[in-house]
């Protein structure tokens, strides 16, 4: 077994370091440390061609390096052992793995669940794999400010990024099904989601065989744009309470199988995706998306 950590993961709570656990559980398991400018993809693939190939491939980590795992483990035809190591952790979650334990006991009793993915293809690059959602609009452009902001730490970073999206963002337009509109945001989830959530980052299902598609139309303020990314039932509640949710005829909902977009910024305006928190910046004249439902397509220790 490998199992990868990245400790630049949940950098925003305390976590107990999961060492011992590995060496007491796990003693015979080769635990990996990813360094700052290491890539996975390198690690995985020395040891795919190792003398002595792993059967399992683990991350410790958060949903980007989850996701990014779970892409290696479809291409290795690997199962995946994913343990909670980040801020967030949704993936891991909506499986029932709430920590390192419960992960290491599914993995102890053989217990695995069948778990559909999207895959995501921009432009003409290879696809990625994703495990929660891929979003385009202002959500990315929020992640962007805070990554430029990261001296400032998560949380002063991501005060003075939402500052900074309240007096710039600006809609973009989308071309889908050869009509055009003008969106604050577009959040494909993988599986079905909240009706009542815009920003869907939290997975609802393992058996994924559709996107739920929500696309927030720009009929309202930025205001209105920055508070559709609440994605905690109880911040929703509260926008809502106070009228600074979006209204319901402003967001169109979709589920289907696969999604064809075409994604055009406003001039000067940041370009960019993301997908399970990772940003990727593409062609500022703007790009294709594509979007493909995955049914049973990973196997991942987990809870019954």
């Amino acid at each position: 077994m490998l199992i990868v950590r990245n400790a630049a993961s949940g950098t925003a709570v305390m976590r107990s370091d999961p060492a011992a656990t590995f060496a007491e559980r796990l003693p015979e398991a080769v635990v990996h440390e990813l360094a700052e400018e290491e890539d996975l993809a390198d690690v995985v693939t020395a040891a795919m061609e190792s003398d002595a190939p792993p059967a399992v491939l683990g991350i410790y980590g958060g949903d980007g390096s989850v996701s990014r795992m779970a892409h290696l483990a479809r291409r290795h035809d690997r199962p995946l052992l994913a343990m909670p190591g980040g801020t967030f952790n949704h993936f891991v979650r909506a499986l029932g793995i709430a920590d390192v334990g419960i992960a290491l006991d599914a993995l102890g009793a053989g217990s695995t669940a069948s778990v559909g993915v999207v895959e995501a293809t921009a432009d003409d690059d290879e696809p990625v794999t994703v495990l929660n959602v891929v979003s385009v609009g202002a959500y990315p452009e929020l992640i962007g400010e805070r990554e430029r902001r990261s001296s400032l730490g998560k949380w002063l970073g991501g005060v003075a990024a939402t500052w900074s999206a309240l007096r710039r963002t600006e809609p973009l337009t989308i071309v889908l099904d050869g009509r055009r509109a003008r969106v604050w945001s577009v959040f494909v989830s993988v599986g079905r989601n909240d009706p009542d959530r815009v920003a869907t980052m939290q997975r609802q299902e393992a058996d994924a065989s559709v996107l739920d598609v929500r696309i927030h139309h720009a009929r309202g303020s930025r205001v209105r744009a920055l508070a559709s990314l609440a994605f905690g039932k109880r911040s929703a509640a509260v926008l809502r309470a106070v009228r600074l949710f979006p209204r319901d005829a402003d967001i169109e909902r979709r589920v289907v199988r696969d999604l064809d977009l075409r994604v055009i910024p406003q001039p000067g305006r940041p370009s960019v995706f993301v997908h399970d928190g990772e940003l990727e910046e593409r062609d500022p004249a703007g790009f294709r998306l594509r979007c493909r439902a995955l049914p049973d397509a990973l196997q991942v220790f987990a809870p019954r």
